[in-house]
């Protein structure tokens, strides 16, 4: 792979599309300058990309990176895959119509058989679909909208760790109070549950015991007519937490939420936002465990690279009367082009699987990188969606052995992977997981490549020290 792997500098470059200006042009200063104070990624990942083709990303330097941030997990197949670019290409030459508002076309008909014959039999043969607007958090919207429209009640169920969205209403189900803190009125009547977050167990207890603690506490809270909380219109639930922290949650403990939800007619929507197509090692995350959702909410990915979120559902929620939800651009004809690409090649090369093997082999190589370094305190995922923990231990344990979280040492590790070549995410609690999204398409050359990088970047980020839980007492 070509590219410099030293030391990340920006500089300035002349405007290619101003020819006659005789001033460079700092991208990252233009962009401070006339950006809003909401964006976030350049903060962390100041570059300015130029290129981009399968897993590798080319900055205005020349500098070229692997990309594990995908666009937070959207290019399941890299940048410009062949596949998705024929799609792009054809559905531009053929006079199809960029936008149909929910028109039907023949590529919309194809789009949506591919997804009919993507999911399980029993959850397609009574399934609709809602075309929602263009992101993720339009299809949390939509599903809020539809349940609370079905059941006739108020509240929603969610968890602690959640990540839903960024409008009002996915913010007000989401668990991350930082973005909530200056939004006053956000949706009313949420209850946040316990996530089985196994490594910082909540109940202080962990493992399978502290699922079950947590599992046995929601069915308490659901049958107890004194617990305060008003029978839901649904229940929202990641199964793999990303942007809080890459955290799966147990099959047993889903199946447990699933029979609790069924018993008690709360509608279950399963956030596949960032799990679907083949990331988790399934088609989707919900596979591993065996359940059906009532709503399964699909964005990233699902448009090949373009923006497009859709909610899939049981039919007995479908009462919205006509122009109940709408969205402008919820007819976004290439999106469904290159959606349909994607999804084809994911299924026809088995990338399922591939995902699985990849992940194992990176998450090998990531739990030998700990055994050598304190700072490392757990790695955990699911596939191709893998999350590293940095703890400082040289701080106090907690009474299971757990050390506190270490923003400051997690980023210093992502700075230094930046430097030497590798884009990483930070999330979770404190910003202290460093997060792994890498393509789907990657190979096990560029897997052990990765690693290597991490390596030398922990290394770094903690000092040049080697040092192992036992040398840390």
């Amino acid at each position: 792979m070509k590219g410099d792997r030293g030391s990340l500098t920006i500089n300035l470059i002349q405007n290619p599309y101003a020819k006659t200006m005789k001033e460079p042009i700092d991208y990252l200063k233009r962009q401070q300058e006339r950006e809003s104070n909401a964006r976030s990624y350049p903060r962390r990942i100041p570059i300015a990309i130029k290129e981009a083709k399968g897993i590798y990303l080319t900055d205005t330097n020349g500098k070229t990176y692997f990309d594990c941030l995908a666009a937070a997990g959207t290019m399941a197949l890299g940048h410009n895959h062949p596949v998705v670019l024929e799609a792009l290409q054809a559905a531009v030459t053929s006079n199809l119509p960029w936008q149909t508002l929910d028109i039907t076309t023949p590529i919309k008909d194809e789009f949506v058989e591919e997804i009919w014959q993507s999911l399980p039999p029993t959850f397609a043969q009574r399934a609709k679909i809602q075309f929602c607007g263009p992101s993720g958090s339009d299809a949390t919207e939509a599903a809020i909208k539809l349940v609370k429209t079905a059941t006739g009640r108020r509240g929603m169920l969610s968890f602690d760790g959640a990540y839903h969205g960024m409008t009002h209403g996915s913010l007000g189900v989401s668990g991350n109070l930082s973005p909530k803190q200056d939004v006053a009125s956000l949706m009313p009547d949420v209850q946040f549950l316990p996530y089985p977050y196994l490594y910082r167990c909540p109940f202080g207890l962990g493992g399978e015991k502290g699922s079950w603690v947590g599992s046995h506490y929601i069915e308490s809270i659901l049958n107890d007519p004194e617990s305060g909380i008003v029978k839901p219109a649904g229940m929202i639930l990641e199964l793999v937490q990303g942007e809080g922290g890459v955290i799966p949650a147990p099959d047993e403990w889903v199946r447990e939420i699933r029979r609790m939800t069924q018993e008690h007619m709360i509608p279950l929507i399963v956030d596949e936002i960032q799990t679907g197509w083949g990331r988790t090692g399934k088609l989707f995350a919900f596979e591993h465990s065996g359940i059906i959702p009532d709503v399964l909410l699909l964005s990233k990915a699902i448009g090949g690279g373009l923006p497009l979120s859709v909610i899939v559902y049981h039919d007995s929620l479908d009462v919205w009367q006509a122009g109940a939800h709408a969205g402008t651009f919820r007819g976004n004809q290439l999106a469904m082009a290159t959606g349909l690409a994607t999804i084809r090649y994911i299924r026809s090369q088995k990338l399922s699987e591939h995902a699985a093997a990849m992940g194992d082999r990176l998450l090998t190589h990531l739990q030998t990188i700990q055994t050598d370094h304190a700072c490392i305190g757990d790695v955990r995922g699911r596939g191709l969606m893998l999350g590293v923990e940095i703890v400082n231990p040289d701080q106090p344990c907690n009474g299971r052995g757990v050390h506190p979280n270490d923003p400051q040492m997690a980023r210093q590790i992502q700075q230094a992977c930046l430097d030497r070549g590798l884009i990483l995410e930070l999330g979770g609690r404190h910003s202290s997981v460093i997060r792994f999204l890498s393509p789907l398409i990657v190979t096990p050359e560029q897997i052990d490549s990765i690693a290597e990088i991490f390596h030398a970047a922990v290394k770094v980020g903690a000092g040049f020290g080697h040092r192992s839980a036992a040398q840390q007492g």
